[in-house]
């Protein structure tokens, strides 16, 4: 509100001699004054200009003056309205009501008792703006005590996510692991127990490896003895789906040999396919598990497989699997001391390409992984065709076109390295369409095969075969070069020729 005697009152009447002596007698008084000859007048005056009250005649041409009132009130409710009439009624004096004029005046008005109107409505202004910004000030308060409590909220979730994840970062075997995940899901979920089982088509029932009782104690392994055959079946359902399961007040628990009143089932999944299931449950009725517990619980289980991976997966199966699988390379490669080292080479080849190319680690390691084991199917190709000196017969190089697809499976049955998988079966095709297996084209073609291709070839051209020399460095350049878009992706080839232009591979072949 503005300071007090500087009010801004606005008169609406159709009359200019009202308008004309109204005015004159408050500006006298102090205040500032407004005037408008109607209700569309008005309008526009109180879309430009702060009013601290209206006083407004009822009939005018256009809008009157309780549409004018009823405007006023759905625009600012602190703006008073004060109703002028020579024909006063009884329907008129409803209808102010109606549209929340604080007063009714009747013509000829006085100006002594419109100024006794004046000051009573601004004291009653002054009042109601106060008890607003009271409410305000409580609505804020509460708004502040809401957000805070949501703060709150947010703080100790995000206290259980970091604690989740401090819980699992230095565990280094997979017992402990399931053992801190049945511990954890007790922790943060107050539940009176918690049991890991895996879960494997090669095991007929579920196989419980950890549990954990109320407030972290240690319980025995009972397995399923305790629970009968209805929680097996829930185990396989929640293992089969993969989607955690929550079920409370439900028959099946009072089935169970031992009923149970709230139980949550999350699965543990490696690459989309069940490992285990988490089982953690309230036996005790009027306990019950939110959603927020199924959602806490599924986070941890998220981040005890990632270190499953971590510890069992890579540590140990993959560092044996890779070495058995590079044993057979080197069996293939001993079988011709022409291309020994040759899978060696053209990794380390198409890494070169793949970093010009602004590969990630992850594309990279794909590369060094697939580079190496990109000719692992030639040892399903006899050596009467592998190490013939000569041409190859039409039905011969049909033999030699299915290597990428026999490495691909090898690599493929161990269902660790899909996309490796992907770039030995497709390090053949061309970018025209007239590669093998599949004769894909372009960009249908996986990136990083179209990186090994060149690769492939690179190191083909430049190092000794069964039927002729190695050529030298710009000859095989020319090729590569010449047969961008045909048989190479003309931006692999760009990349090619900056490593060359860099001395990249000079520095290679020298090793």
């Amino acid at each position: 509100m503005t300071e007090r005697g500087k009010e801004t009152i606005l008169f609406v009447d159709d009359e200019e001699s009202i308008l004309d002596i109204t005015g004159e007698y408050f500006r006298h008084k102090g205040y500032q004054v407004l005037t408008a000859g109607n209700g569309h007048q008005a309008l526009e005056v109180l879309s430009t200009h702060q009013v601290d009250c209206c006083f407004t005649d009822i009939n005018m041409p256009g809008m009157d003056g309780l549409e004018l009132a009823e405007h006023i009130r759905q625009q600012d409710v602190s703006i008073p309205v004060v109703v002028m009439t020579g024909f006063p009624s009884l329907e008129n004096t409803l209808s102010t009501l109606k549209n929340g004029v604080v007063d009714f005046l009747i013509k000829p008005v006085k100006l002594e008792q419109m100024e006794l109107c004046v000051n009573r409505v601004f004291r009653e202004r002054e009042l109601f703006l106060k008890n607003l910004l009271l409410a305000k000030e409580v609505e804020g308060k509460e708004r502040l005590e809401s957000l805070n409590a949501e703060l709150v909220g947010k703080v100790e979730e995000l206290n259980i996510m970091n604690r989740i994840m401090d819980d699992f970062s230095a565990i280094s075997s997979s017992e402990e692991l399931f053992k801190k995940a049945t511990e954890s899901a007790v922790d943060i979920t107050g539940a009176e127990s918690s049991r890991f089982f895996i879960v494997s088509e090669s095991v007929d029932t579920p196989f419980e490896m950890a549990a954990t009782g109320a407030n972290g104690a240690g319980i025995a392994l009972d397995g399923l003895s305790r629970y009968g055959g209805e929680l097996e079946a829930l185990i396989r359902e929640v293992a089969q789906e993969g989607v955690p399961t929550l079920i409370s007040h439900s028959s099946r628990l009072r089935e169970l040999t031992t009923p149970m009143n709230s139980v949550v089932l999350v699965p543990l999944q490696i690459r989309a396919k069940s490992l285990g299931v988490l089982v953690t449950c309230h036996l005790d009725e009027g306990r019950h598990f939110s959603e927020k517990d199924v959602y806490h619980l599924s986070f941890m289980t998220q981040k005890a497989a990632g270190n499953v991976e971590n510890v069992a997966l890579y540590e140990n199966i993959y560092d044996n699997l890779f070495s058995t699988l590079s044993a057979f390379v080197k069996a293939v490669e001993a079988r011709d001391s022409y291309t020994n080292q040759h899978s060696n080479r053209v990794a380390e080849v198409a890494i070169l390409l793949g970093s010009e190319l602004g590969c990630t680690k992850e594309e990279l390691d794909v590369l060094n992984f697939a580079g190496r084991l990109h000719d692992i199917g030639k040892i399903g190709i006899r050596d009467a065709i592998l190490l013939k000196p000569g041409r190859l017969t039409d039905e011969e190089f049909e033999k030699i076109k299915e290597h990428p697809d026999i490495g691909a499976d090898i690599v493929g049955q161990l269902g660790l390295w899909d996309r490796e998988a992907q770039i030995i079966r497709h390090h053949h095709e061309r970018f025209d369409g007239q590669g093998y297996p599949e004769g894909l084209r372009g960009v249908a073609i996986p990136f990083l095969a179209r990186i090994l291709s060149v690769a492939d070839a690179f190191d083909a051209m430049a190092s000794d075969r069964a039927y002729r020399r190695k050529m030298p460095l710009d000859k095989v350049t020319a090729i590569i070069r010449d047969g961008a878009g045909e048989q190479f992706d003309p931006r692999v080839v760009d990349a090619y020729l900056n490593v060359v232009r860099t001395g990249g591979l000079e520095d290679l072949r020298a090793r």
